[in-house]
């Protein structure tokens, strides 16, 4: 089963609001290039991928799991996935409170 990162970079591109030119410079791709991404066409390279986490802010392992089939994650332990992306929530919520890790 391949993974399917044009559903994640939609889904990042859409949650921060940016048009597609947009997210394209600040990670250096061209949009032609992001747009064959988001079409399916082309699959990003690790370093895409890890320019668009770092770019917005965001544990690569997340991308990751938004371009995940269901089955690929079945059994797997995403508990420090789950608290970074708690984490991340709780930034974008401008709470000043910081999540205990998982498990505490």
């Amino acid at each position: 089963m391949t993974s399917n990162y044009a559903k994640a970079f939609r889904v990042v591109r859409a949650t921060f609001g940016l048009q597609q030119a947009e997210l394209a410079k600040r990670i250096g791709i061209s949009p032609s290039q992001l747009c064959l991404i988001e079409k399916g066409r082309r699959q990003p390279s690790l370093r895409v991928i890890g320019s668009l986490a770092s770019t917005m802010g965001i544990p690569s392992s997340l991308v990751t799991l938004l371009a995940s089939h269901p089955d690929e994650i079945a059994n797997q332990d995403i508990s420090d996935l789950a608290n970074a992306l708690l984490r991340l929530l709780v930034s974008a919520s401008g709470s000043q409170q910081e999540p205990l890790p998982l498990g505490e």
